[in-house]
């Protein structure tokens, strides 16, 4: 069945990005123009990648989401090995995470997001009722997420391997695995968690200071209490468009994992709302055009798709307000990101092809 693009998710979608476009401009000029003399140099970067992202909108909402059925594999092995490049110190951008392709860089695990989701899909359908077995069902995945750690480890991102772990249990979940079997893989991962923490100082300085920021106000819990008293002195109508003043080197990342902390000393919380109202309309578009899905593939890579951006975009807020530690993933169309926006945008674009070609619930 061959129908319209959800016009909702176009709609949100135009919203979303023009929302971060603003933002991103408010909150990196002071940035950009002490760092690069050009208050407007990291706005026209999330521009270009924007202009960019729309493209592939267009391209995905035509291509046909079946195709990807048979690259799930190829897909993720590629992303992979481009993140892997990353730990090699002539071609990484600082701090691990990055790509150096001359002007440009690019963050590999953006891609390994979506192709995740994508592996996950296409190997869940493809095992039918095996999913319920451990070793045919559950286990491939665990080793494949293990595969992705250790890399994500030493990037780090620790934070989105955490997504990575959390999208692969709800997708398993929903794709008919036991619950014991879940629930032990979840127990298994706490001591690999906590070794996690102890290998890098700075990952078990940011659970500490997360339970008592104030008492590490001038080290490891500068940025959750400086995050605290941007939103907080925002009130209800905020300061006004522009007129942060955490964003004055007061908050670091203010236009990356902390650009909620921006929108909310500026905006208040009417535009705090606003933006929630958004994301949570994007998430149940997403929903129901997965409950519309043709097919199994594309109920699954539609749900993983709504699931992915709204959990980070949670864990992104949930780090901004002080009831997450940090976790370094960005808010999702809004933080300053190339990368992150265009591969953002591209799951949008096989939303709406999925969205295309749905039948019945």
């Amino acid at each position: 069945m061959e129908g319209r693009v959800d016009r909702g998710v176009i709609a949100v979608t135009s919203l979303l990005l023009l929302y971060g476009l603003v933002m991103v401009y408010s909150s990196s000029a002071a940035f950009s123009l002490r760092y690069y003399d050009n208050s407007f140099h990291l706005f026209l970067r999330q521009l270009m990648a924007a202009i960019m992202g729309i493209g592939v909108v267009v391209v995905l909402s035509f291509y046909d989401y079946h195709r990807f059925f048979h690259l799930d594999d190829l897909l993720l092995v590629g992303s992979f090995l481009l993140s892997l490049l990353t730990v090699i110190p002539l071609l990484g951008g600082g701090d691990g995470r990055w790509l150096q392709l001359g002007p440009f860089t690019l963050q590999p695990t953006e891609l390994v997001k979506f192709s995740l989701i994508i592996y996950l899909a296409a190997t869940i359908s493809r095992k039918g009722e095996k999913i319920s077995s451990f070793t045919e069902g559950v286990l491939p995945f665990v080793v494949v997420l293990s595969i992705l750690g250790i890399v994500m480890i030493s990037q780090p991102d620790f934070g989105m391997l955490l997504l990575f772990g959390a999208v692969s249990m709800v997708m398993l979940f929903l794709s008919g695995a036991r619950i014991s079997h879940l629930a032990w893989l979840g127990m298994g991962t706490i001591p690999l968690i906590y070794v996690a923490l102890r290998i890098a100082p700075y990952r078990l300085a940011r659970i500490v200071s997360f339970l008592d920021p104030y008492a590490y106000d001038t080290s490891s819990g500068y940025q959750i209490v400086q995050s605290l008293v941007a939103i907080g002195s925002g009130g209800v109508i905020g300061r006004g468009l522009g007129a942060s003043r955490a964003k004055l080197f007061y908050l670091p990342q203010a236009h990356n994992d902390f650009i909620f902390s921006i929108v909310s000393e500026e905006l208040g919380l009417i535009g705090a709302l606003a933006l929630l109202a958004l994301f949570a309309f994007f998430a149940w578009r997403a929903f129901q055009i997965a409950s519309h899905a043709s097919d199994r593939f594309g109920y699954l890579l539609a749900f993983g798709i709504g699931f992915t951006i709204s959990i980070q975009t949670l864990t992104n807020l949930g780090v901004a307000v002080g009831i997450l530690p940090v976790t370094g993933l960005t808010l999702p169309f809004i933080s300053n990101g190339g990368s992150s926006l265009v591969v953002t945008l591209a799951m949008v674009g096989t939303l709406l092809n999925i969205s295309k070609q749905g039948g019945r619930p």
